[in-house]
Parts: structure tokens; C-alpha cells; sequence
């Protein structure tokens, strides 16, 4: 979840590191730091608390506000082990101040090695476990070896995931080796980078590589070496930068969350005119790579948090439509799942190296299944791991937590299964020309829901900026949206929300409900909400209705049933964003970096 960059170049080693560095932020902003070789040997080696945008003064070192480093490493910090203090900032050095080390991952046996290399009279200044392995590579850079076999022979200790980078503050030579969390490595016109996402040096970069497990990447003076512990191997194939990276939001908000959900109408027309043309005729579906869904007997859904979300959304049209058994698993709870012959996983992850979902696909059976990926990076771990992938196409998202990202899942999702049934004999083509006129008004609906909401979410979040909790409900379809509505108000504005069936209030959540609490309603059109709304108005509850259909007749409101797509009212999830948001700013919360979350959930 944290945030690695590393330069090595001819000079502004340092200033390119934080700008890559910024461009990471997302992925952990509890501390920040650099550790950088100058031109005249000495050392540069600030850490901070205050974010990656503090360190820009400290990396202009010179008298002349020059930044003269020829290698650098950089780091954003989302705490595992050990408080948020300056002192267990990453970089981290050895006893000597010459290796620096920047790490990603959980270092499962730190304690054990910890305590051997103090007995061996190294001096540990941290609390985090990362800490182990500098000392380990300053134990294994003997005279005569190289930093890149120094962090081969490290690694062989480790237990656990990793990223690392690894600083030579006398030679400014870079060493970087992975095991089971993300790395990259690529080559721009004034020297080498690497990062833990494309992302960072989207700007600089035209291709990429990716180190597999267990690689070693060592730069100096004299090049680039890649090998593996035992033997040699020649540096992984290029990926080229997706165009969509460079399709950052932007608008009128201050924040990136506010642009990013308003750029979801945008986003939606995006992935349409991509993967529209391939319905019909099923071609979709079959250029996926995909077997004929009538060789499938079910599908089960895999993921975490939002795209859980997504994904229960996308089960709902191969089971409302298709009748395909589905079912949805959070990915940490997997380990003991039976897997049942002829199934289609379709694993989702924004980043597509979510470790709970990564770890969950170990269990998979090696025969009689297919594994689908449905993420926002094509290069990542989970796409490479997939027998299936589709990009879906939403550009980076800057705001932790997720809502152009969810946007697109549904509906990269929604075509790939509408193209499946379209090319199988298990749906009506009546019910999947509805769902098409859905999918092709979708844009313009989550636009209106834009439109509609602005003011009125603004006014909701002022009127209930002092309630301590809030009740989110809806049935069938509408249930999925209720579900992501309530995250995404827990996750902006720390307040405890719960969502749940709305047939389920009398078996137990509606002792919640009291005078003015505050119950946002998805309305897909099932009538039985009235008895539900009904039940809340008794209590006093207040009632937020989202989604309905109303005619006015004869002066009085005449609640219309809405035939929503056989993924749900997908437009309700915006005013539920909205109101999170706008909420969350009454009360001073950092909507773009919420306490205690990481976009990119990469340890488990």
C-alpha cells in the first residue's frame, strides 16, 4: 500500500523521485521521505510527516536551490508495523549511513531476524519491519559483491511480500527486487526509474517492464543488470503506457474526488463506445478469450470493498438475465471456499494487485475453471495471473476512495456478460435489447443524477452534519448501491453507517431507527419499498429517498415502478457519492486522502 520511486540519471535525481513520488501519494500519506546520493558524494536523507509536497525545498540542497543527486529513492508511507513518527519513515539506512532502503510489503519473520541481528551488534533505530532488511543488506554487501547480489542474498531471509529498493549512497547504484507486491522498472531519455505503478512516471515513460517475483535489478554506472538468484535471465517484455493514464481528472473542484465523480458520465461514454460494438454479435466475449457461456454453469464473483461492489452488481446480469447460479466472495474469506467444476471467477481489483484477492486466487483448482480479470491496470499482478482480462478503462483515480473506478466495473462488466448471453441461447433477446437501451442511456443518466443532486446533496450534508449515524436500504438490485452508498459515507466522513435489506428492518435494524435518523432509501422500483418506508416514517425516521419515479396527479406525488437494467439502478450511486463528499467537508475531513485508508490495498 505504500508508495515506492527510485532515479538514477544525471542529475535532479532527488526532484524526480518526489515528483514521481507525488504522482503515488495516493497510496499511503501517513509519512514521506527521500534518501538521495550527491554529485560530491555526501548524502541527502529527509523524511516527513507533512506530505511529498514538503520535501520539494529539502531536495534543492545546493546554495543555488540546484538539486545536484545523481540517484535517489522515495517513499509514501501507509503504517503497518510501528507508529506514524517521523523515525519510522521510510528511507531507512544501515548502521553505517551508506545503504538506504525503501519497502513495500509485510515482512512476516522480522521479529526473528531482528533479534539475530542485534545479537550480530547491528543498532536498530525503528519500530517497522522493514528495518531488517537494510541491516541484512548491510551484512550481505561484502568487498567484492555487488548491491544487486547483496539484496539477492537478503531476500533468501525473508519471509513475507516485498517491494524493495535499494540506495548505494557511495556509488549511487540502485538494486530492486519483488515478491508478491508491485514493481516496475522503466527507461526514459535521461535515465531509469522504477515505482510501484506506471502511474509515477506516466509522464516520462513510453514503455515499461515488470519485475516477476524474485527478480533483481541492479543499475550502476556500467548499466542495467536483471537476474535471478542461481542464474541469469534476460529483462522481462515492455509494456507499453495505456493511453487512459493520462486521462487524469480535472475540473472545478479542489479536490480530486469531486472532479473524479464528476468525469463518471464522461468515463461511462468511454467504456461504451469501447465494448458496445462487441455485444451483439458476441465478439466481446469470445475476442476475451473466453469459453462459450453455455459451457459455464456458474459464476462466482471475487473481490474487496467497491469492487465487491461492482462485482455483485455485474452477477446480476447472468443471473437475472442468463439464470446462471452466482455468487460473491470477499477475497479474504475465500481460503476455504469449495470450487465448484465449470465456474467462471471473475476477480475484480482497481489497481489489480489487491493482495486479499491475489492471495485468494491461490486456492483456485488448476482445471475446469476460468479466471477472469476486470481491473483498471492490464499490466498488473491479477491480469497477468488471469486466463481472461479487460481493462476497464477508467484512467487513474487520485481519490482513495473509489467512484469513476466503480462506474466503470459495472459497465465494463455489464457488456463482457450482455456479450456472453448474446452469443449463448441462455437469454431472451427482448430482455437483452432492454438491458442495450440501458446501457446506451446510461451517460445521460448518470448525468441528471449530476444535475439533480448537486444543490440537494450540498443541502442534505448541512442539514445532517451533527447525526452520528445513518441507515442505508434497498431490495434486489437497488440492494448492491445501498451497499457502496454507506461505504462511501464511512470511509469520507468517519461516521458509522450500516446498510442492509430493506425486507430485513423488522428482523432487527430498525431499533436504529428514531426520530430524525436519517435512511437513504434505493429506490429499483420494487413496490414492497412502500411498506418498508411506511415502517420508518412510524418511527420518525427520515426517509432520503434515491432513484424513484414520481408523477405528479392531481397535485398529489404518484410513485411510479421503475424496469431498471438487470444491473440495478446504477445512477443512484451518485447523489450517494455526492452526499458522502459534501458531508465530509462540513466536517474537515480530507476527502481525497480519508484516515487510515490506501487506494492500492497491496498487503493482506
Amino acid at each position: 500500500m505504500c508508495g515506492i520511486t527510485a532515479y538514477r540519471g544525471t542529475s535532479a535525481a532527488a526532484s524526480r523521485a518526489r515528483c514521481a513520488l507525488e504522482r503515488l501519494e495516493y497510496r499511503g500519506y501517513d509519512s514521506a521521505g527521500i534518501a538521495a546520493r550527491n554529485l560530491d558524494g555526501t548524502t541527502l536523507h529527509v523524511r516527513t510527516l507533512d506530505g511529498v509536497a514538503s520535501l520539494t525545498d529539502a531536495v534543492r540542497s545546493d546554495e543555488s536551490g540546484m538539486d545536484a543527486t545523481t540517484a535517489a529513492i522515495g517513499h509514501t508511507r501507509w503504517a503497518t508495523h510501528g507508529e506514524v513518527n517521523e523515525r519510522n519513515a521510510h528511507p531507512l539506512e544501515d548502521c553505517s549511513g551508506r545503504l538506504f532502503v525503501v519497502h513495500n510489503g509485510i515482512i512476516e519473520n522480522a521479529d526473528v531476524l531482528r533479534a539475530g541481528l542485534v545479537a550480530d551488534g547491528h543498532r536498530f533505530a525503528t519500530e517497522v519491519d522493514t528495518e531488517v532488511i537494510v541491516h541484512l543488506l548491510e551484512k550481505a554487501l561484502r568487498p567484492g559483491t555487488g548491491l544487486g547480489d547483496a539484496l539477492a542474498d537478503a531476500a533468501t531471509r525473508l519471509a513475507g511480500s516485498w517491494a524493495i529498493v535499494a540506495l548505494d549512497a557511495r556509488s549511487g547504484t540502485l538494486a530492486a527486487t519483488a515478491h508478491g507486491s508491485p514493481l516496475i522498472f522503466a527507461e526514459g531519455e535521461e535515465g531509469v526509474y522504477f515505482a510501484s505503478d506506471v502511474g509515477a512516471v506516466t509522464p516520462v515513460v513510453e514503455t515499461f517492464r515488470v519485475l516477476e517475483d524474485d527478480d533483481i535489478v541492479e543499475v550502476d554506472a556500467e548499466g542495467m543488470r536483471w537476474h535471478r538468484p542461481g542464474g541469469s535471465c534476460r529483462p522481462r517484455g515492455l509494456w507499453p503506457v495505456p493511453q487512459t493514464a493520462f486521462l487524469a481528472s480535472t475540473g472545478r473542484h479542489r479536490d480530486h474526488m469531486g472532479n473524479e465523480i464528476d468525469e463518471q458520465p464522461a468515463v461511462a461514454r468511454r467504456v461504451l463506445d469501447v465494448f458496445t460494438p462487441g455485444i451483439a454479435d458476441g465478439r466481446l466475449w469470445g475476442g476475451a478469450g473466453l469459453p462459450p457461456l453455455d459451457e459455464i454453469d456458474r459464476v462466482t464473483i471475487l473481490g474487496c470493498g467497491t469492487s465487491l461492489h461492482a462485482g455483485r452488481a455485474v452477477a446480476g446480469v447472468f443471473s437475472r438475465l442468463g439464470g446462471l447460479p452466482t455468487r460473491t466472495l470477499v477475497a479474504s474469506e475465500a481460503a476455504h471456499e469449495v470450487w465448484e467444476p465449470r465456474t467462471l471467477v471473475i476477480a475484480l481489483s482497481q489497481s489489480g494487485e489487491t493482495a486479499d484477492v491475489l492471495r485468494a486466487l491461490d486456492g483456485l483448482p488448476e482445471r475446469d475453471r476460468t479466471l477472469l480479470a476486470l481491473t483498471n491496470n492490464p499490466s498488473s499482478t491479477l491480469a497477468r495471473r488471469a486466463d481472461a482480462v479487460l481493462d476497464c478503462l477508467a484512467g487513474p483515480e487520485i481519490g482513495v476512495a473509489a467512484t469513476k473506478t466503480f462506474i466503470a466495473q459495472v459497465l465494463t462488466g455489464a457488456c463482457l456478460a450482455l456479450s456472453g448471453l448474446s452469443a449463448s441461447a441462455r437469454a431472451d433477446g427482448l430482455a437483452i435489447d432492454g438491458d442495450l437501451r440501458a446501457l446506451a442511456a446510461t451517460p445521460d443518466a448518470l448525468a441528471a443524477a449530476l444535475d439533480a443532486w448537486r444543490g440537494r446533496a450540498a443541502e442534505l450534508a448541512t442539514e445532517f452534519v451533527t447525526s452520528p449515524g445513518f441507515l442505508f436500504l434497498g431490495r434486489g438490485s437497488g440492494l448492491v448501491y445501498a451497499a457502496e452508498g454507506a461505504l462511501k459515507l464511512k470511509e469520507l466522513s468517519y461516521r458509522w453507517t450500516e446498510h442492509q435489506p430493506a425486507g430485513e428492518l423488522k428482523h432487527g435494524p430498525l431499533a436504529l431507527v428514531d426520530a430524525g435518523t436519517p435512511v437513504f432509501v434505493v429506490d429499483n422500483g420494487d413496490p414492497r419499498l412502500e411498506v418498508d418506508v411506511a415502517e420508518i416514517h412510524a418511527r420518525g425516521g427520515r426517509v432520503l429517498r434515491v432513484g424513484e419515479r414520481v408523477l405528479t396527479v392531481g397535485g398529489l406525488p404518484l410513485h411510479l415502478p421503475r424496469t431498471g437494467p438487470s444491473w440495478g439502478p446504477l445512477e443512484t450511486v451518485v447523489p450517494l457519492q455526492m452526499f458522502a463528499r459534501e458531508l465530509a467537508l462540513r466536517l474537515r475531513r480530507d476527502v481525497d486522502k480519508p484516515r487510515n485508508l490506501a487506494k492500492s490495498v497491496t498487503v493482506a
